[in-house]
């Protein structure tokens, strides 16, 4: 093959990757070297399971059907063997909400503006409390004192809200699912303890407040971990004259408390119902059978 023919050879290979660009080329705006500002697609508008790259899938619809089921990161692509940049760029955006999520404290002024308590654990920092989860299970002195002084004693059902790992799930979810769960309880005929915020929080922590109040079942609603899919899950952890040292079986848990899973006053009003179980049965956890 002489250099003529292997000349054309490449400058066709490189119009015809040119022609296969054209289409992603299109999605993308450049900046004027000269401006300062320009409209750029924000990369977290779109949901995952609407975002597709398989080229020439053999079951487009098939595929699009089966991602309307997961959030999962499935029917993206790859440059080689590495992802693509509008992927990678996804990901990495994602991570930071996660991120995000954990390393933010939930803000004051909604504590304030909903007029919960404000509470915390042993717990001095974040630091800490990612790395010393025994701290996070039990309530400082100087919010047990608070506690005694403002909150009612010996409730039928006491709930609170707690940070967990997730602030932006208790900023998106805590109040809207507290309402109902309220509103829920109260055609039940049930009384509701005094409201608080618990900041660094546990799921066992729930054990100390139970014997610190004398409640009769114990309910808290705390942020989950993050993940790529969510930053905003909550979880909501029920028990039955709580103890502190019990086994987590005696926990009844409802999970996935956000705008894309169980929406939060759906969540509420489900979650009193099950109260109301636990109350009529005398038990929680695993001894529940709902």
């Amino acid at each position: 093959m002489n250099e003529t023919n292997l000349k054309s050879i490449i400058e066709q290979v490189i119009r015809e990757l040119n022609v296969a660009d054209e289409p992603s080329k299109a999605n993308v705006s450049a900046c004027p070297l000269n401006e300062t500002t320009c409209d750029v697609p924000e990369i977290t508008a779109y949901e995952m399971e609407n975002y597709f790259e398989v080229p020439s899938a053999e079951n487009k619809d098939a595929y699009l059907n089966y991602k309307k089921s997961t959030h999962a990161r499935v029917g993206i692509w790859r440059a080689g063997p590495r992802y693509t940049t509008q992927t990678m760029l996804r990901f990495r955006a994602d991570h930071a909400v996660a991120q995000d999520a954990v390393f933010t404290d939930v803000s004051d002024e909604l504590i304030e503006k909903y007029g919960w308590l404000k509470l915390q654990t042993a717990v001095t920092n974040k630091d800490e409390y990612l790395t010393r989860p025994d701290l996070g299970r039990i309530i400082d002195d100087e919010s047990i004192a608070l506690l005694k002084a403002k909150a009612k004693a010996s409730p039928r059902v006491q709930i609170y809200i707690s940070d967990g790992l997730s602030s932006t799930a208790i900023e998106a979810n805590g109040y809207d699912t507290y309402k109902a769960m309220e509103q829920g309880l109260k055609s039940h005929g049930i009384e509701v303890g005094t409201p608080f915020f618990v900041k660094y929080g546990r799921v066992p922590a729930m054990d100390h407040v139970s014997e610190l109040l004398g409640a009769e079942v114990t309910v808290i609603l705390i942020g989950e971990r993050p993940g790529l899919a969510t930053g905003e899950s909550m979880s909501c952890y029920m028990i039955y004259k709580g103890k502190v040292g019990n086994p987590e079986s005696l926990r009844t848990v409802v999970s996935n408390i956000h705008k894309n899973g169980t929406p939060a006053v759906e969540a509420g009003a489900h979650i009193a119902d099950i109260i109301k179980r636990i109350l009529s049965e005398q038990k929680s956890g695993v001894d529940l059978k709902l």
